[in-house]
């Protein structure tokens, strides 16, 4: 609906005007997570305009002036909460993007941009389509942001299999004392640091909360995992939840083998030490992916992670200023 919006509605407004467009940023159906639920609010036809610096009132004015109120049955402009707003919204490509990811990757991206920015955002940016690319800039800043350089995904893969080795013999060490709640919070604490991984090895941005059960199952492959996965969180003893989850880890360490960004391990889970609950040891995972880094700046940095690794508070990871300078704080990078 909103590639015919833009086609039929708004291009013929911005005919000689150099421009570009794109359904791309907020909004569960720029990754295809929409459902009639949600068109409760703020849906309809969309599209994000790109100007030229210095042009973006112009082209603002221009749409508004002959925009129809409706398309396709459903209102142009769209109000929630008090809150009216066009369903075409007109800026300029770089203060778009330092204000959703807080730097503009047209002048390069650091290693600090890289892990500041939330994968949600990542993944809003590089998903989502381009209706029309005039300006000649908006393919290129998504392709520079399409996915990690090797070294970085190295690292970031390392921190969630560290994420896992820190609490993987932990539902058996609570139910070992009676608790079986606590058990199975952790198992599903597990179960999300294995979903996230899987689809990092995937290369896919792992969405916000609410989408990451229905990315995972969307990812090729992924049945018998999720099914794992199920009976882990669903599991009312803790060996069943041990197993459940020895079954997903053996699958992950599996596929890290597959996609050889370092030397292949044992995808066999192992006893804790001498204690009795069984393990894949992520930390081996870990090791062997830092071991395979070959920049010096990315090697020295401390098994936290990017941001998402580091917090999941949305008041924070929405906030990319704030992200950045945590993010600069707790890897010892300038921000």
């Amino acid at each position: 609906m909103s590639r015919a919006f833009y086609a039929e509605a708004v291009a013929p407004l911005l005919a000689g005007v150099a421009h570009s467009a794109a359904l791309i940023g907020p909004g569960s159906e720029v990754l295809e997570f929409d459902t009639a639920r949600s068109a409760d609010h703020d849906w309809g036809p969309r599209v994000l305009v790109f100007a030229e610096p210095g042009r973006v009132a112009a082209v603002e004015a221009r749409v508004a002036a002959g925009l129809p109120e409706r398309f396709g049955g459903f209102p142009t402009v769209f109000g929630y909460h008090g809150v009216v707003r066009s369903g075409v919204v007109v800026t300029e490509l770089g203060a778009w993007l330092r204000e959703r990811l807080g730097f503009d990757p047209a002048r390069g991206v650091t290693l600090l941009d890289w892990l500041s920015v939330p994968w949600q955002g990542l993944a809003e940016v590089t998903r989502g389509e381009v209706f029309h690319d005039g300006l000649g800039t908006l393919e290129a800043a998504r392709a520079a942001l399409r996915w990690y350089p090797d070294d970085v995904w190295r690292y970031v893969l390392a921190c969630q299999w560290r994420r896992i080795a820190q609490e993987e013999p932990f539902p058996g060490r609570c139910a070992e004392v009676g608790d079986e709640l606590g058990s199975a919070v952790v198992g599903a604490r597990l179960a999300r640091e294995v979903m996230r991984l899987a689809l990092l090895l995937r290369r896919r941005y792992p969405p916000y909360a609410k989408w990451l059960g229905s990315a995972l199952a969307r990812l090729p492959g992924s049945a018998e995992l999720g099914e794992s996965l199920e009976r882990a969180v669903a599991a009312r003893s803790w060996r069943e939840r041990q197993d459940a989850l020895a079954a997903a880890y053996g699958r992950l360490a599996a596929l890290q083998n597959r996609v050889a960004l370092a030397e292949p391990l044992d995808e066999r889970v192992r006893g804790f030490h001498d204690r009795p609950f069984r393990v894949i040891g992520g930390d081996r995972f870990a090791d062997a992916l830092l071991g395979s880094v070959s920049d010096p700046l990315v090697k020295g940095l401390p098994l936290v992670g990017c941001v998402d690794q580091v917090s999941d508070s949305v008041d924070l990871l929405l906030a990319p200023g704030r992200a950045r300078a945590v993010t600069a704080a707790a890897l010892g990078l300038t921000a």
